[in-house]
């Protein structure tokens, strides 16, 4: 069983920023590809980032050059920062990753809203 906890989500103004972080088994950070995702109301759940066991990075193409996925190995940790946050970003953000099965964590609520 892997255990997935987000924290860091809120209410922000349209173009502030946020950093998530999601907790995670060090053994999974050191060999699993970890994504964030989202999900908002009536809408399908998006692949926002991943970051792969070697650091590789991608985004969706809605956040490029305005989100930054990343890790620290050594605090079993994932961050995602947001800036230039707009409403449309508004939703569930979930992390998740696959290791021997699917895994999510129960997410964290960002709005962006003045």
């Amino acid at each position: 069983q892997v255990q997935l906890v987000e924290s860091g989500g809120g209410l922000v103004q349209p173009g502030g920023s946020l950093r998530l972080s999601c907790a995670a088994p060090g053994s999974v950070l050191r060999t699993a590809t970890m994504d964030w995702y989202r999900q908002a109301p009536g809408n399908k759940r998006e692949l926002v980032a991943s970051i792969t066991r070697a650091g590789i990075t991608t985004y969706a193409d809605s956040v490029k050059g305005r989100f930054t996925i990343s890790k620290d190995n050594a605090k079993n940790t994932v961050y995602l920062q947001m800036n230039s946050l707009q409403p449309e970003d508004t939703a569930l953000y979930l992390c998740s990753t696959y290791y021997y099965g699917s895994y999510w964590g129960q997410g964290t609520q960002v709005t962006v809203s003045s």
